[in-house]
């Protein structure tokens, strides 16, 4: 059970929003919320989300190049300077009760809200072969930009052949002393920009046509046992990272009885409005912004779901 830390902004017991998320879509709907004079919680397990884990953002407006996490550090301080409450810790439950709703946390924390974000994201997918759960933390990471300094001078292994794939690659060439980056298809699916920036790097090597069967090891990871087009074949490695895409992450959306799509969204009107009354969703996680699912669609659809609660409120409430 990890720590709830409190920012400056004091908690209440009820808020008009309750936003369950601290990534983009997160922070910018309780950015809009506060234009809106709209008191917003914003409770998140990992501040930033899958953003704040990018090595360098190069394609938001304005800013040319930044770090991911430093990006997500000034969405994070903007937020909270407009009073912005901001919990780190995650909801394991949302009941409605009467025309509210209550958000319990995993320290059992309640919070009453008039209306709730779903901004929850997506959640690495794993590989699904023998041995992988066995030694999360010993060696299978899920996470480059997290655990690349534990692997200094060691060899690892990236699976995936997309943008983070590539990235992890990117990351873990400036610690380990040999990176594989191990693709099931016979090319690469990453932008060219970041490819060409992989294959500047004397020490990644590429395994196209390859597919991890099995790792093993003892208390730790040692190796990981290969198929290609020619057999299987083993290379010995100390740790793993797979970076093969994203599944939103929608247990809290379900267990509201929103509807999904056959990906498993949060489907959305224009919006960001759901099928239950008073639940609204943004980023990652939704049918919006046409699947792009980058850091500006997710900071778009907030500002439109604050917008449309602004609205809902309004009509809902009025005098």
């Amino acid at each position: 059970m990890f720590e709830i830390n409190l920012t400056k902004n004091e908690l209440k017991d009820e808020y008009e929003i309750v936003i369950v998320g601290a990534g983009p879509a997160a922070y910018s709907a309780g950015i809009y919320a506060a234009r809106f004079k709209l008191e917003s919680l914003a409770i998140g397990e990992e501040l930033g989300g899958m953003a704040a884990e990018s090595i360098e953002v190069e394609n938001y407006p304005g800013l040319f190049k930044i770090p991911g996490k430093e990006l997500m550090d000034k969405f994070k301080a903007h937020a909270e300077s407009l009073g912005v409450t901001i919990l780190q810790g995650s909801v394991v439950k949302i009941e409605k009760e009467g025309k509210d709703f209550i958000v319990t946390t995993n320290e059992n924390k309640k919070f009453k809200a008039k209306t709730i974000i779903l901004a929850t994201g997506s959640k690495k997918r794993k590989l699904n072969v023998e041995n992988e759960d066995k030694f999360v933390g010993h060696g299978v990471s899920y996470c480059a930009i997290c655990d690349a300094a534990f692997f200094k001078d060691k060899v690892v292994g990236v699976v995936g052949g997309g943008d983070s794939a590539v990235n992890a690659a990117l990351i873990l060439s400036k610690f380990a002393k040999k990176v594989y980056l191990i693709h099931r298809r016979d090319q690469l699916k990453a932008a060219e920009m970041w490819v060409n920036k992989m294959k500047e790097k004397d020490n990644v090597e590429i395994l196209y046509s390859t597919q991890v069967k099995k790792v093993d090891g003892s208390e730790k990871l040692e190796k990981a046992i290969l198929t290609t087009k020619d057999g299987e074949k083993e290379i010995a490695i100390d740790g793993l990272f797979i970076e093969i895409g994203t599944i939103p992450s929608t247990e809290l959306a379900e267990m509201l009885n929103v509807k999904l799509d056959e990906r498993g969204h949060i489907v959305v009107n224009s919006g960001m409005e759901t099928n239950v009354d008073g639940v609204f969703a943004a980023g990652d996680c939704t049918t919006g912004s046409n699947h792009l699912e980058q850091i500006i669609t997710a900071s778009a659809e907030g500002a439109i779901a604050a917008d449309s609660i602004f609205k809902y409120l309004h009509s809902k409430y009025k005098e």
